[in-house]
Formats: structure tokens, C-alpha cells, sequence
């Protein structure tokens, strides 16, 4: 049995959000990948290693709100209707198998204006799978966004934040850029709304990727009050797509993207 079949037999047996989100963690701990992964200045120096994008490097107060959903659905509405209260748009990384399973939520996300990104087809250890093997896996949650929403994702969010620099590579040379967080809520651990809304609201900074799960059990009761702080304190919410810089950029060792130095 694979790890989305386990993760899958915990949910049918449970029903339960906390023992999924904990199978989840679980994992990624398992493989030993949480601290090398979360904080990418601990393990290399500068440009020994390929990263993803963690965050920007903006002027302006912007950040940007992002939400993973893999395999529960019990809240996206929900959190479709706080950020349409407020005329936020956010950034949802999906796993094709949930695609599948919930077409009618991707469709109600893109319709309400918010971008459907890629998180996989099958939320498989990408460190684990060959470059022909990633791009086939990318392509294939892709066509499954596409289909419902028209729109091809540009984005990628590596299953458990895991990632090599093959991994990084594999997806670059898709023309597809691959995005972490330097914001993580821990709504996966079950956190009240009041400790998920102090870590959001103490951490953040322009340029910051936000992280939260759509299925996450306080994560909804968290939301309203974190969109109405970020606003009360000028910051202007966008889609990860809009926040990213375009053209030639450099990364530092955080995962901070920086426009490149003119000439």
C-alpha cells in the first residue's frame, strides 16, 4: 500500500481530521525531511542548492495566502465565502486525485477567482522519483485542473515540502515554478484559532507566503480575523502569482527571491 492509500485508509477508518493531518506530518518526519526542508539556510550555503521560491523581496506590504488540499473538503466553501467577504484572492495547491474526488470544489475555487495550482497527482515523495517520473506526474494533475478549470497551473508545491535539487530542476524545466512558505500556520496541528491567528499575525513581513490547509480543523475559524488584521495593517492580499517576481531574479539561501541586479 503507498502512502496517499494509507493516508486514505486512515480517513475511511476515522473520519477524523487530526489522525490524517498527523499521518501527514508523520511522514514527512518519518523521512527525515522537516527541518532540512522548512528552513533551506540550515542546510546549504548559497547557490549549492537549487530552492524553490519561500518568499519575496517587496517594498510593498503584499503577502499572499495559500491553502493545500489533498484530501478533505469539509471547509473550502467556507473559506471560498470568508475571502469573498473580503475580496481576497488566494492560491490553492491541489493534488489531482482530489480533482478527481471533489471537481466541483476546483470548479467553484477558479470561478470564484482564486488560482488552482498544482500539488501533485498523487502527493508521492517526489525526492524518490526520477525527472521523467515528476514531470509525468506534474503534467498529469495539470490536465486534470486544466480540464476543469481551462487554466494550465504554472505553479508547484512539492508533496510534504519535500525536495532535492533534481526535484527543483525537473520542475523548472517545465516552465513551472515550484513555491514553498515562510509562514506556516501549523493548522495541520490542530491549533486553536487563536494560536494559528498569533502565529500568522507575528510572522509575517512583505513578501511572505502564508501556509494553511483547507481541511484543517480551526484553520476557517482563524481566517476572517488574520484577512481583516493583514488589511487593518495595509497589506494588499494577492495570489502567489502576482506576488513572485518575473524576468531574471535571483534566490538567497532562505528561499527570499530578489529581482536580479540591473545590468
Amino acid at each position: 500500500m503507498n502512502m496517499l492509500d494509507k493516508l486514505k485508509s486512515t480517513w475511511g477508518k476515522t473520519g477524523g481530521r487530526q489522525k490524517l493531518l498527523l499521518a501527514l506530518l508523520g511522514a514527512a518526519a518519518a523521512a527525515g525531511i522537516f527541518t532540512a526542508v522548512y528552513s533551506p539556510e540550515a542546510v546549504t550555503a548559497a547557490n549549492t542548492r537549487l530552492l524553490p521560491i519561500y518568499s519575496v523581496e517587496r517594498d510593498q506590504k503584499m503577502a499572499a495566502l495559500s491553502f493545500d488540499a489533498a484530501w478533505g473538503n469539509e471547509d473550502t466553501q467556507t473559506l471560498i465565502d470568508i475571502l469573498g467577504k473580503y475580496d481576497v484572492k488566494a492560491t490553492f495547491f491541489v493534488v489531482g486525485a482530489w480533482v478527481d474526488k471533489y471537481p466541483e470544489s476546483v470548479r467553484a475555487l477558479s470561478e470564484a477567482g482564486h488560482e488552482v495550482m498544482n500539488h501533485s497527482n498523487d502527493h508521492a515523495h517526489f525526492n524518490k522519483l526520477g525527472s521523467d517520473q515528476i514531470v509525468a506526474n506534474i503534467n498529469a494533475c495539470s490536465d486534470k485542473i486544466e480540464a476543469v478549470t481551462g487554466v494550465r497551473p504554472t505553479l508547484f508545491r512539492p508533496p510534504y515540502g519535500e525536495y532535492d535539487d533534481h526535484v527543483i530542476a525537473a520542475v523548472r524545466s517545465m516552465g513551472v515554478e515550484p513555491i514553498q512558505w515562510d509562514v506556516d500556520s501549523l493548522d495541520w496541528k490542530d491549533l486553536s484559532a487563536a494560536e494559528i491567528y498569533k502565529r500568522v499575525t507575528e510572522k509575517v513581513r512583505p513578501g511572505s507566503i502564508i501556509l494553511f490547509h483547507n481541511a484543517a480543523l480551526h484553520t476557517p475559524e482563524a481566517l476572517e480575523d488574520i484577512v481583516k488584521f493583514l488589511i487593518s495593517e495595509g497589506y494588499e492580499l494577492v495570489p502567489i502569482s502576482q506576488l513572485i517576481l518575473t524576468g531574471d531574479y535571483t534566490i538567497d539561501h532562505t528561499g527570499r527571491q530578489f529581482a536580479a541586479p540591473a545590468g
